[in-house]
């Protein structure tokens, strides 16, 4: 293809010099082209234009055969950027070679806002699936929206590059409006702001394992490492955005949450078929119908609403068919059920069942998450020593009414 193309540069340059030869006497002469040039001069310029489109059709075809083999490439893990492979090789070479240099696994698609579950792309629409590798970034992010359902049920996530204190407006009170009578003054109704500021805080994992096995090709460490870290990663920190108290922790949902609907006397900490709609209904308007919006609760109290039954028909009112790959358990009143262990149990004033929009919870991720190794540490053993850290931060960062909580009553 690079030879078609130099091809036709090289003819237009030859085309160009020729229309330079016709020009050139008019030129110097300062007159207007004659009769006879001009109609070479309009040949000229018209062949111009069909090497200009010629030579725009091979480029085109020439990008899109390169695109198609990044594609091609990427579907084998030799994408741009640091793939698997160059991962997996960069940690052979460090365990041999004794290096102390960092590696880094960066998220190559930066983005903001919500994005509800797990994220997946397709890149083709047949049957075969997707052809976009799974990184090791993907992995670890994917062990930890496994282990944490803040994260899986559509918490907002911000990267930045460093971990400096990030202050972020927080709304915790509507504006209003009303009728304003002719020629008279129109109130002033501003929405009551406050701030929350997200930190790092640096959550670490660390593991040994065997020289042998870490220097054995046929040993997924990549996959090993990324199942183990983000899994213990996302259990620390998920129970912190539950409950955590937003004192060298993160703010955990629950501390922030307002209770939308407190239990009758019948069973102790019990809840109804009707205390669920309630406290479905208790949220914002604004809230209720955004595509985060779901319950939390503990697999203990997933039971429990499980057997609630609607009045007069008998049906269950919850359903466990859901999206594949959403991370949800099943649906309740229509809406995604997610399922954490630091939710309280059913009990006594337990807040035991969250429901709301979770996009308006931000989780704050500083920097990359950082693996280091170290041979020394456990040399009398002959292990290679790994460390994972990741600097995560987050908050309720709108108390207006998104997510709510049922607290249990009294018998």
């Amino acid at each position: 293809m690079n030879t078609i193309l130099e091809r036709l540069q090289q003819t237009k340059r030859e085309v160009v010099a020729r229309g330079a030869t016709v020009c050139t006497p008019a030129s110097d002469e300062g007159r207007m082209l004659s009769t006879s040039e001009q109609h070479a001069y309009d040949k000229i310029t018209t062949e111009l234009d069909v090497l200009d489109a010629r030579i725009a059709e091979v480029r085109g075809t020439e990008e899109r055969a390169g695109a198609a083999e990044r594609v091609l490439r990427d579907s084998r893990g030799h994408g741009p950027g640091v793939s698997d492979a160059d991962l997996d090789a960069e940690f052979r070479t460090a365990i041999r070679e004794n290096s102390r240099k960092p590696i880094e696994a960066r998220n190559a698609n930066r983005r903001s806002g919500y994005s509800p579950g797990l994220e997946q792309r397709v890149l083709v629409t047949t049957s075969g699936g997707g052809l976009t590798p799974t990184s090791f970034y993907d992995q670890i992010v994917r062990h930890m929206v496994e282990s944490s359902a803040v994260l899986a049920a559509g918490a907002t996530l911000l990267e930045t590059e460093t971990g400096e204190p990030l202050k972020v407006p927080k709304s915790t009170a509507f504006s209003t409006a009303a009728i304003v009578p002719e020629n008279s003054v129109i109130g002033v109704s501003d929405p009551t702001l406050a701030s929350v500021t997200l930190g790092a805080f640096k959550y670490g994992y660390f593991s040994q394992v065997s020289t042998e096995l870490a220097t054995d090709s046929n040993f997924d460490l990549l996959g090993f490492l990324a199942e183990q870290t983000g899994t213990a990663v996302g259990v620390a920190a998920g129970a912190h955005f539950i409950t955590g108290t937003g004192t060298g922790q993160p703010r955990g949902i629950v501390t922030d949450a307002t209770v939308g609907k407190t239990g009758g006397t019948a069973v102790a900490g019990a809840f109804t078929g009707d205390d669920l709609i309630d406290l479905m209904h208790s949220v914002a308007e604004p809230y209720a119908r955004q595509p985060a919006t779901g319950w939390l609760m503990r697999n203990s109290t997933v039971g429990a609403a499980r057997k609630l039954k609607a009045s007069g028909t008998g049906e269950y009112l919850f359903d466990i068919a859901v999206p594949e790959g959403s991370g949800a358990v099943g649906t309740l009143l229509g809406r995604p059920v997610f399922v954490d262990p630091t939710v309280a149990a059913i009990g006594l004033s337990a807040k035991s069942v969250i429901f709301g929009d979770f996009s308006k919870y931000w989780v704050r991720a500083a920097g990359a998450l950082r693996f280091e190794r170290s041979d020394d540490f456990a040399f009398q053993n002959d292990l290679a020593s790994f460390r994972g850290l990741a600097r995560l931060d987050g908050a309720l960062i709108d108390t207006t009414g998104a997510i709510k909580v049922f607290a249990g009553g009294a018998t």
